[in-house]
C-alpha cells in the first residue's frame, strides 16, 4: 500500500511538472519591448465607428483596417457615401489625400 501511495505522489508530481512547463512563459528583457513593427490598435472598430459619426452622420456601408487607420464608408441622409479615414491608435480624423 505504501508503495502504491508512493508511485501515485511522483505520478502527480510529474504530471504538475509537465502542466506547469505547458503554462509558463519565459520573460526575457526583450519581451517587456513593443516592436516598432507591430504597433498596438488603441481603438476598437466600434470606437472608429463613433468617432466617424460624430464627423459625418449616415448608415455605415463598410469598414477596413489596415496600416493602423480605419477606413470608413457612410452613407450620408442624402444619399451621398463619403469616406472618413481614422487612425487607429489615437483615433484623430485622418485627413483624405
Amino acid at each position: 500500500m505504501n508503495s502504491r501511495w508512493q508511485l501515485l505522489m511522483i505520478a502527480g508530481l510529474l504530471g504538475s511538472l509537465s502542466t506547469y512547463g505547458l503554462t509558463t512563459k519565459v520573460i526575457t528583457a526583450d519581451s517587456n519591448y513593443r516592436s516598432k513593427d507591430v504597433p498596438a490598435v488603441t481603438i476598437t472598430e466600434q470606437k472608429a465607428i463613433s468617432i466617424a459619426q460624430q464627423h459625418i452622420k449616415g448608415r455605415v456601408l463598410a469598414i477596413n483596417y489596415d496600416d493602423n487607420i480605419f477606413r470608413i464608408k457612410i452613407l450620408t441622409q442624402q444619399g451621398v457615401i463619403q469616406i472618413i479615414l481614422i487612425n487607429g491608435l489615437d483615433g484623430t480624423v485622418v485627413p483624405l489625400r
